[in-house]
């Protein structure tokens, strides 16, 4: 089978899958409990997730690792266990997803502040905890590493090279960004355009944006992150619009015939992997599969 580079550099448009926390909160995971720790003590709802994505049109899975570093475990006690946890993680998506489709290895950041950015976090801290992730997703079987949702260039840049030297992978990076006066930054200022061109210079084969946004101002992330490296593959995962407060619940307001009515849009400004963050669900995924597939 083509590599998934391969197949990015064929023109083919592949589809991740969507939103994992929520799907295990309505499975009963409890607020503030590690996401990771069912990857052990309730593997076949993690299971379930990955299946339910595959089965809706994803081409690709992220595994429930987001907060799977040894210095995110830590706040749950579980800092020891994460080669464990993050084995655990990819062998559960690699089942769900067998041979024929693809496992994206998931790290978030750590929640860490780095000295130059006002924190306490120096960036070899940072490089060896994210190491140690990524050792265990590659040694659980992904085909890639999905370093996502970074605010902090320097943060994303150490977990970029600690997969990049430990797993041999492909590396994709993405960022999340707000709009603000001066336009589209991470929390930490950093703009589409710097994003991009820091991740590709540091090795991500793939970057990107995911959550933090709807679909319509990920177009435009992905149109500026395109014009500062046209020759990267582009991942786009937006939410399903901002959440919303409705009687008590927090809804997320676009449904997937809204978001699947821009994924041509999304692709015209430059994505190669189009998928969902914080509120989408298989019905999201499975609408936007169609809208890719129709082309």
């Amino acid at each position: 089978m083509p590599t998934l580079l391969q197949r990015l550099a064929g023109g083919e448009v592949l589809i991740s899958d969507g939103a994992m926390g929520s799907f295990l909160q309505s499975a009963g995971l409890p607020a503030g409990a590690s996401p990771e720790s069912w990857c052990l003590e309730r593997p076949e709802v993690v299971r379930e997730v990955a299946e339910a994505y595959l089965a809706a049109g994803s081409d690709m899975v992220l595994t429930d690792s987001f907060g799977g570093s040894p210095l995110k475990l830590a706040r749950h006690g579980l800092a020891e266990r994460a080669g464990e946890l993050n084995r655990a993680a990819a062998m559960l998506a690699r089942e769900a997803a067998g041979s024929a489709r693809l496992v994206a290895g998931s790290v978030g950041p750590t929640g860490r502040i780095l000295r130059d950015e006002g924190g306490d976090t120096d960036p070899a801290t940072l490089y060896e905890t994210f190491s140690v992730q990524v050792a265990g997703l590659a040694e659980g079987g992904v085909d890639a590493i999905c370093v996502e949702t970074m605010s902090s260039l320097p943060e994303a840049l150490a977990a970029v090279r600690a997969a990049k030297d430990h797993t041999g992978l492909p590396v994709f990076c993405t960022f999340s960004f707000a709009l603000g006066r001066r336009g589209f930054r991470t929390m930490m200022g950093v703009t589409p355009e710097t994003a991009a061109r820091e991740a590709a210079a540091a090795g991500a084969d793939v970057i990107g944006t995911n959550c933090g946004n709807g679909i319509e101002n990920m177009i435009e992330i992905v149109r500026q992150m395109r014009a500062a490296v046209p020759d990267r593959p582009i991942l786009a995962q937006a939410n399903a619009g901002m959440p919303e407060l409705l009687d008590g619940s927090t809804v997320y307001p676009e449904t997937p015939e809204f978001m699947s009515s821009k994924v041509g849009a999304m692709i015209a400004a430059g994505a190669n992997i189009v998928g969902g963050c914080c509120g989408t669900t298989p019905r999201h995924i499975s609408a936007i599969a169609a809208a890719v597939r129709a082309r």
